[in-house]
This record gives structure tokens, sequence and C-alpha cells, in this order.
């Protein structure tokens, strides 16, 4: 068979990350071990029965058998901008102001893809959704990752940024509430991310996958919520994590009119349209009833709370996420992430994410998916317990405060 060499685009792509770890899990699963997998943000839950049932009703539509318009039905805009309207007070102009795609996925590599060129910066964090750092890549951009740490709520610190960086920077991306770290943003940190793209007139991009999910009674707050929000920021959601739409490929970027403008053109060339029926659907989920949002998150925060308790209980001492349904829990001394997960994986057939993979500053770090039952989740932490990592750890911790 011929081999034909590939682009310098695709020679520019990393290795997809968690297509990695899946390859990992399903090895050993392929050999009858039995395998806990937390590394994963799979939805485990099931998508509500009302809109299961609109998607139905809507495929028999005549309507939706052809082509949809390009830039999205006009009902399913209107539905955008009312979701945003009731959850976070903001007004949008359906017409302008609203893009529809494929899953968030789509429109974060749109995005890049319509701002970014060659020699251009893409400022994020550090550490980072895997797929950010790809989708400069595909851009031809060089990635700024700003070092974040625990102390700072994992927050950046604009100040750390070189000046001939910021000079260069042509899209601020965002994630909060942050994959893989769990954090929310303040109203602070969001003014202080305005008024830097203010100062250097470039975009704020805050992809907010995770906005239904803050736990302790906090609401995440929304980039556009802030004053300049609409003039300098674009926030891309999606109903993948909110409703459990993850296979239905569902997504929708709302703010700066000229970025959304670039980003619907860029969408009807790339990827064409989406399935009226879908469109539909969603519609119904933003416009629906929302008990089950209330619900999921409930979910989410008893099973962190289980786990987070089980795993201190065992000698873990790890700090508890304030949003998402991830976990992101500093590993024992003398490891790192990628050691650790090996370990766990060989040790107590649990899987984690290994931090390392989100940037060299989750090195440090292993990500847990809240993604499973409360049952297995504890079922982990006592595979955990048994391996005998923290009794070890404990007992080194305490060797060496005796000899300090």
């Amino acid at each position: 068979m011929a081999n034909f060499k590939p682009s310098a685009v695709i020679g520019r792509l990393p290795e997809h990350y968690f297509r990695a770890l899946k390859e990992k899990v399903a090895d050993y699963r392929s050999r009858g071990i039995d395998i806990i997998d937390l590394s994963s943000g799979n939805p485990d839950q099931l998508t509500p029965e009302h809109i299961v049932h609109s998607l139905k009703e809507a495929a028999d539509r005549p309507e939706n058998h052809g082509y949809p318009p390009f830039y999205g039905k006009k009902s399913t805009l209107e539905a955008v901008a009312a979701f945003y309207k009731r959850e976070y007070d903001v007004d949008l102009d359906p017409e302008t102001e609203i893009a529809v795609f494929h899953g968030s996925s789509t429109g974060i590599m749109g995005i890049a893809q319509t701002l970014l060129g060659t020699g251009d910066v893409l400022l994020t964090a550090n550490p980072a959704y895997p797929p950010y750092n790809a989708a400069a890549a595909l851009a031809g951009a060089e990635v700024h990752a700003i070092p974040v740490y625990e102390k700072d709520g994992f927050l950046p610190d604009y100040r750390t940024v070189p000046e001939e960086i910021v000079r260069r920077v042509k899209l601020l991306l965002l994630n909060y509430p942050n994959n893989p770290t769990g954090a929310v943003a303040t109203r602070t940190f969001f003014e202080q991310s305005i008024a830097l793209a203010a100062e250097h007139h470039f975009p704020v991009v805050n992809d907010f996958a995770y906005g239904a999910f803050g736990f302790d009674g906090h609401k995440p707050i929304s980039l556009l919520q802030i004053p300049g929000g609409k003039e300098y920021g674009v926030e891309i959601n999606t109903l993948s994590k909110t409703y459990n739409m993850a296979g239905w490929r569902f997504g929708f970027a709302v703010g700066n009119a000229s970025v959304i403008t670039a980003l619907k053109l860029y969408h009807t060339h790339a990827y064409s349209t989406i399935f009226g029926a879908v469109q539909d659907a969603a519609a119904d989920a933003l416009l629906g009833p929302q008990g089950n949002v209330k619900q999921l998150t409930g979910c989410y925060e008893r099973r962190r709370d289980s786990l987070v308790s089980k795993l201190r209980s065992i000698g873990w001492d790890v700090s508890a996420p304030k949003g998402t349904f991830f976990a992101w829990f500093k590993v024992p001394a003398g490891y790192r992430s990628r050691e650790f997960a090996e370990k766990l994986l060989e040790e107590a057939h649990v899987a984690v994410a290994p931090g390392e993979g989100f940037g060299s500053q989750g090195d440090s770090y292993v990500r847990i998916g809240l993604v499973n039952s409360e049952e297995q989740l504890l079922e982990a932490a006592e595979r955990i317990a048994k391996t005998g990592i923290f009794h070890r750890s404990a007992v080194q911790s305490s060797e060496g405060s005796r000899r300090g």
C-alpha cells in the first residue's frame, strides 16, 4: 500500500491525550482486568427524557430532512439568547452575537483558526485543557501558558507575562470553571482579563463548558456579565455537560459580533450545518425545565464530598474542587504524575489522568472524574488504600520531619 506524507499542519499536532488514556484502559480490560476508569469526563447520567422525546419528534418533521440554515435555525439562536438572559441577565442579538456548531471543541478550534496566524501568540494557563495547544498548532501560532498555582485559586497572574509576549497576543483563552483544576473564576479576575484585553486590543474567550457546575452554593459567573464583556469577550458553551448530551454534538459561542461573524463563516466552510432535529431538541433543552441541571449539580457535589472525605481518611491530603465534574489532586511526595498514575493502574486497577498531560504545572497532580457512581468512587478509594501508598507516604514524611 502506498504511504503518503501528511501535511506540515498534521505534523504539528500532538498525539491526542485522551485517546492514549482510553487505549491504555482498554488494554488492561482486554486482559480481563477490572479497571475503574476515573480518567475521563464522559457524563454517566442519561439525557433528560423530555429532551430525548423532543429529538424523536423533531426527527419526524419534514423540514428537518433537508439542509438547515447555514448559521443555525432562528428558533435555536433565539433559545440561546433566552438562556443567557435567564441565567446571566445578558442580552444577546440572535443574528449577530450567537454562533452554533458541533460541540464546544469545534468552537475552540474554529476560534483559533479565525483569530490566529503564524507568529501570533495564544495566551492561556498552565495547566490547561490539551486541545488548546492543538488549536494553536493548527493555526500556526505559538502558545504562552501562564503557570497557575493552588494558592492563587489556579487563576493566572497577568503581571508575570513579559511585555514582548503581550504585544504579540491575539487571543486570551480561559476556561472557568476549569478543567482540570476544578477552579472557578472570581469577578475580579474576569475584570482584570477584560482590562488586559482592552489595553492591548485582543479578544478574551472563556470556555464555559462547565458553567452549570458550581458547588457549595456558588453559581459560576459568565465573562459576559462583566462590564466590557461583550465588547472584548466571547464565551463558548456546550450542552454536553449541562444536559448530559455529550454524543449529540451541539455547542454555541456568544459575544463580540466581529468574532462571531468570523466564526460563523469558518464553520460553514469547515463543518457545514447542524442537523435540524438536534437544533430543535437543543432549543427545548435550553428553554425547558431546568430541574435536571440542579439535580445533576447536586449529584456531582455529593460525589465530590464522598470521594474527598474517603481519600482524606486513608491519608491522601486532597483539596475539594469548587466546580466542574473533575477533581485535581496532588500526588504524594516522591511521585510525579505519570509514575503515580501508572502505579494506581497497575496496583489498584484504578485509572486516573496524569496531570503532566495538561502542562508542566500539572506534573504533581492527577485529574479524577466525578462521572462515576458514588459506589465506584468509594471502591476506587478502597483499592488505592490497599496499595499502602499513603501509609508509606506518611511514614516517609514522619522520618523526614525527624531528620529535620
